[in-house]
């Protein structure tokens, strides 16, 4: 493992639908890897794909993402026995600690937030988790942080289950609610959710985990660079709040392959 960037290949041991499209695969991993980082995962023949970590332990790690292009298709069909190529992990992590967190999650980024959260829990620190997505089939990862005594609130866009609205609408409810007792917000998703939990968060810090197109992801070809020179492979995929309050493209555009500016849709 002294090669960090040449891929270690490894089988596949486990796999799960977790929700509507939505897949988790283990596999054996020996390298330790903080709450927060990612993965460059090789589909043979097919690509390589940047992943966050959302099952860390001693020898197995996992990732769970939803099947949305070419590269996430080939992953969805591979199988326990299948080969697959991990380069990492790459990035710096989530800052733990406090006696009482705010998770907040849209779409798949409660795979990212779920390790961050077995941590704190872990640390004796409580934890206050909402799960936001589009509907109530997309929803996973409810049980498993139930089972390690985190707090849950759901919301879904067209309100089949929980509240009837947006992850950020529910936790800007929950902060007016008891905003003394949070010390630190902590948060993975589409980015406009991000931004308006920035813009409401107060003097509470915040952490964000920020998603860009990636190709080499050890800070040299400069794709994913947001704001003046940052290169979220390198200085995130985790910023703080005074961060990204000087990022002018957060929650705004992001980059396609070519690396032309794309206008996100909130």
């Amino acid at each position: 493992m002294k090669h960090v960037n040449l891929p270690y290949i490894t089988k596949i041991t486990d796999s799960r639908i977790e929700a509507r499209g939505i897949k988790t695969l283990l596999f054996r991993y020996p390298r330790a890897v903080d709450p927060g980082q990612f993965f460059m995962i090789w589909i043979p023949g097919v690509d390589e794909i940047p992943m966050s970590v959302s099952y860390i332990s001693q020898d197995i790690k996992g990732i769970t993402f939803r099947r949305v292009g070419d590269a996430t298709t080939a992953l969805y069909k591979l199988k326990p026995d299948d080969m697959i190529g991990i380069r990492g992990p790459y990035g710096n992590g989530f800052r733990i600690d406090g006696k009482h967190i705010l998770f907040v999650a849209g779409g798949t980024g409660i795979a990212t937030l779920a390790p961050a959260i077995e941590k704190a829990i872990s640390k004796g620190i409580a934890s206050t988790v909402v799960i936001g997505a589009k509907t109530y089939e997309e929803i996973f990862f409810e049980e498993r942080l139930k089972n390690h005594n985190a707090k849950i609130h759901i919301s879904t866009d067209d309100g089949s289950r929980g509240y009837k609205g947006y992850a950020s609408d529910l936790s800007k409810q929950i902060l007016n609610k008891k905003r003394e007792r949070f010390n630190s917000i902590i948060t993975c998703g589409p980015e406009p959710m991000m931004k308006k939990l920035l813009e409401t968060c107060g003097d509470i810090p915040l952490q964000a985990s920020l998603e860009r197109y990636m190709k080499c992801c050890i800070g040299l070809c400069g794709q994913c660079c947001i704001g003046e020179g940052l290169r979220v492979c390198v200085e995130g995929p985790v910023f703080d709040g005074k961060t990204l309050k000087n990022i002018e493209d957060f929650g705004v555009y992001r980059r396609d392959p070519t690396g032309r500016k794309i206008r996100i849709l909130g």
